[in-house]
């Protein structure tokens, strides 16, 4: 079998996945005799800064730490925050050390792809929003962006070798190559053939925009299947033009010649602006880029006590924290012994080695939604 460029689990998970400098970290310390006691916070900004983030990757973060000999609190998975610290970590320096570029990477990146899906949901909180990005990504990440999408809300995913790993099935129906598969003036054929293939399960949205006119193509399909559900519409945005025109004008034609129970399905490069423009007209959507393009979010893992003392790199806060939500519904943090009105947003998550949570997705996404609208989450503009 072909070796692809993908690191093993087991070399994560046994700390090799790490930056070489904690490999001569672990060699002096060692050398030296010195493996202190310490606390580390993963952060991504010290105070607010006014813009909130989904906290997702903590299942992968979770696991990577548990048969260790550390106590570890975090926020939920689905919590939002804004500024300070959302983990803290107890126990030997040593035995996390060359943990930290993998623990890192599970938190930032998750975390970019499930704040950006969450600004797709709320664009459209009515409608079907399905994650349509996996073939933007290194596919060794697919169940990483599935899981978050799923975290934020979205309603399903497409990617099936991830949805046997977080046991959610995937959907989607026909792409273009399908249809040109059968050929210019022979989509009816491709539709047909696509209708009398696939389970009765899998809905029948006729994918409309490949050859011809959208409102003539949709018409087509309407005719030639029965019962069809929807139609999808992916045009290339140099052929686009006014997208919420052409949906319009979709949706006219339908009605007018009785198939006001087809659905109509939008996907191609969606953004939240767009969402909120066309979700008026349009049924559901397929969002992809926006979500696979988030920038991972710059987490640190900074030590800020060593043997019970506050002990901190410039520019860092020292000491043990607590995060809360305020009844305002604020993000505040103050050290560990300060008394805040409000819930405390750290628990439990590993206890001498032993993972002490379950990780359950639906949970986490109603926690993201009850949570999105306390703090009147709004995402991109």
């Amino acid at each position: 079998m072909p070796e692809f460029d993908i690191v093993s689990p087991s070399a994560i998970q046994d700390g090799d996945a790490t930056d070489a400098y904690f490999d001569r970290t672990v060699e002096t310390l060692e050398a030296a005799d010195r493996d202190p006691q310490v606390t580390a916070e993963v952060t991504a900004s010290q105070f607010s800064d006014g813009g909130w983030s989904l906290l997702a990757g903590l299942a992968d973060a979770a696991h990577l730490l548990e048969d260790r000999p550390v106590d570890v609190d975090a926020l939920r998975e689905g919590q939002l925050f804004d500024g300070g610290p959302v983990m803290r970590i107890e126990g030997s320096y040593l035995s996390f050390c060359r943990l930290e570029t993998a623990l890192l990477g599970f938190l930032s990146q998750a975390t970019a792809f499930a704040t950006a899906a969450l600004e797709a949901r709320l664009a459209a909180p009515d409608s079907l929003v399905l994650s349509f990005g996996s073939r933007h990504l290194h596919p060794s990440l697919a169940a990483t962006l599935e899981r978050s999408a799923l975290l934020a809300g979205l309603d399903g995913i497409s990617n099936v070798a991830a949805g046997e790993v977080l046991g959610h099935e995937a959907g989607g129906t026909m792409p273009h190559a399908l249809v040109i598969c059968f050929g210019d003036g022979n989509q009816e054929a491709a539709w047909q053939a696509f209708d009398e293939a696939v389970a009765p399960d899998v809905p029948r949205v006729a994918l409309c925009d490949t050859y011809g006119d959208e409102t003539q193509e949709t018409l087509r399909a309407a005719a030639a299947v029965d019962d069809l559900d929807g139609v999808r519409l992916d045009t290339t945005g140099s052929r686009r033009g006014d997208f919420e025109h052409i949906l319009r004008e979709v949706r006219w034609k339908l009605d007018r010649e009785g198939h006001e129970n087809v659905d109509i399905f939008a996907s191609g490069g969606l953004t939240p602006e767009v969402i909120r423009d066309i979700r008026g007209v349009a049924d559901g959507f397929g969002v992809g880029s926006h979500i696979t393009s988030a920038d991972p979010l710059d987490f640190a893992l900074d030590i800020v006590a060593v043997d019970g003392e506050p002990a901190v790199k410039r520019g860092k806060l020292g000491g043990d924290k607590t995060v809360y939500r305020t009844p305002e519904g604020g993000h505040r943090v103050e050290p560990a012994a300060t008394s805040v009105e409000g819930e405390p947003l750290f628990e439990p998550l590993v206890r001498d080695g032993e993972l002490v949570r379950e990780f359950d997705i639906d949970t986490a996404a109603e926690r993201a939604a009850t949570d999105a609208e306390r703090v009147e989450f709004r995402g991109a503009e």
